[in-house]
This record gives C-alpha cells, structure tokens and sequence, in this order.
C-alpha cells in the first residue's frame, strides 16, 4: 500500500479490491480496468505461446514430457467435446473449447500468487498502487467471455438454420405455431437467451471472487499476531489446496458451457 497510510483490515481489503483504472472519456462505462486487461491478454499469449512452442517442437516418435502434457490435455478436450457435440467438431468447436479451457484455466490460476508480493513488486518497480492480479474475479471478463459465447451461439444458429429458421424458431419454439403463442414462445426463448451468459458469467466470476475474498481474509488474520499467523498460514495452505479443484473446476465448467451452447445452436427445437 502507499506509504503512509493507515493499515487495517478494511483499508487493506479494500485495497486489494480496488482495480487500477484508466478512464478513456465521460460516462458509466468510461473507465478501463487496466490490470484486468493486461493480466488477460498477458497469459492469452503466455497460452498461445506455450501451445506453439510445443507443436512446434512436437515429433513422430516418442514424445518428450511437455508433448505427452499436452497431447493428454488435447486428447481430454477433445473427449468432452465429441460427448457434447456431434458435428465436425474439428472444424471450430474443439479448438475453441481448447482455447477457453486453457485461457480461463490460466486467468483462474493467477490465484495462486501471494497478492502482496505480486502487487508490492508492481508498486516498487513500476509505481503501481493498485491491481488486480485475478483477471476472472472481474466481472467484466466473465461476461465479455461469455457474451462472446453468446454471440457465437446465435451466428451459428442463423449458420445452420437460416435467418428464416432461426426467427421461426424463436416465436414457434418450444409451444408451437399457432399464431396465438407467439408471444409465449418469443418470451419464453427471450428468457433463455438472456439467462444464458448471465448464468455463464456469473457462475465463474463469483466463485473465483469468493475465493480471491478468503485470501484477503486469511491474510488479515495473520496480521493479528503470532497465533493468528499460525492459523492463517495452516487455514491458507489447506484452502489453496482446495482451491486447486475450484480453479481447474471453473474452468471446465465454463468450457463445458460454451460447448453445449454452440452445441445447442446446431440443433432443431
């Protein structure tokens, strides 16, 4: 935190929880969170880049450990993908799956480092008073993510089944075509539609910000005194061992998510 200041636990969470912004002009939606961004696109290419390198050095015969990593995650992938999806998924579907899986993965996992060392780094080297290392504890990245996925639904249901198939369907789906339930139906699917990345995002953005919070929490406690550092440090191990399951959990479900809606998209009511 900034010399001088006070430390409590309020203004010690709060200032973990305080985003570094940049305001790009006037209005509600006017200002960036710069460390969101940043820390995102950062581990994307660190994603990309690892992938690359490995296909990039990957070889017939027998492969090296790094190879065999990642064959076993594509292969794990893949598995899901064609349980859920019944298409060509090679096409689009399964690399798209890889890509979320991998990145939210990577974004869940940024977790795992102790929050005062990464921001205390920052403040020292770069004079950075504020950031937020967790890019999926931001909202706004999980429904950009899934608003993304929402978007990819819809272009692939106008795809495969025509604008003409797509807007039947939206007001003769699921009661039928009687003119008179049109308004029921149109509703009905309008409530999907909108549940979809509302669920989608905030279903990971509360799990990852609820155990962001328990950090925090355990770090304060700490702060009290040789016993509260004793059991801070015994209470922390054990619920970042636990939180292994949470990040690699969220990022599966989220994957498994986006599947079933491009599945879903490809299918006839």
């Amino acid at each position: 935190m900034a010399t001088g200041q006070e430390l409590t636990p309020t203004s010690y969470i709060g200032h973990h929880l305080t985003f570094n912004t940049a305001a790009v002009g006037d209005g509600a939606f006017s200002h960036l969170h710069v460390d969101t961004l940043i820390t995102g696109a950062f581990l994307g290419f660190i994603g990309i880049g690892f992938l690359w390198w490995v296909v990039r050095g990957a070889t017939a015969g027998v492969p090296n450990r790094r190879q065999a990593f990642v064959e076993l995650l594509v292969d794990f992938v893949d598995g899901q993908v064609k349980g859920i999806f019944h298409g060509n998924r090679h096409a689009f579907v399964a690399p798209a799956a890889l890509t979320v899986f991998v990145w939210v993965l990577l974004m869940n996992a940024m977790d795992f480092l102790p929050i005062d060392w990464l921001v205390g780094g920052l403040e020292k080297v770069f004079h950075v008073h504020a950031w937020r290392p967790v890019p999926t504890a931001d909202v706004n990245t999980t429904f950009a993510l899934a608003l993304a996925v929402w978007l990819l639904m819809i272009f692939f249901s106008i795809k495969v089944k025509g604008l003409g198939g797509w807007v039947h369907e939206l007001f003769c789906s699921p009661f039928g075509s009687n003119v008179l339930l049109w308004p029921a139906n149109f509703l009905f699917n309008m409530i999907e539609y909108i549940s979809k990345p509302l669920s989608h995002s905030l279903r990971l953005f509360g799990n990852m910000y609820a155990g962001e919070l328990i950090f925090l929490l355990l770090w304060v406690w700490a702060a009290t005194g040789l016993a509260g550092t004793i059991f801070a440090s015994i209470l922390g191990l054990g619920w970042a061992i636990f939180h292994i399951l949470i990040v690699v959990l969220q990022a599966f479900i989220f994957m498994v998510l986006t599947v079933v809606y491009i599945s879903m998209a490809h299918e006839s009511h």
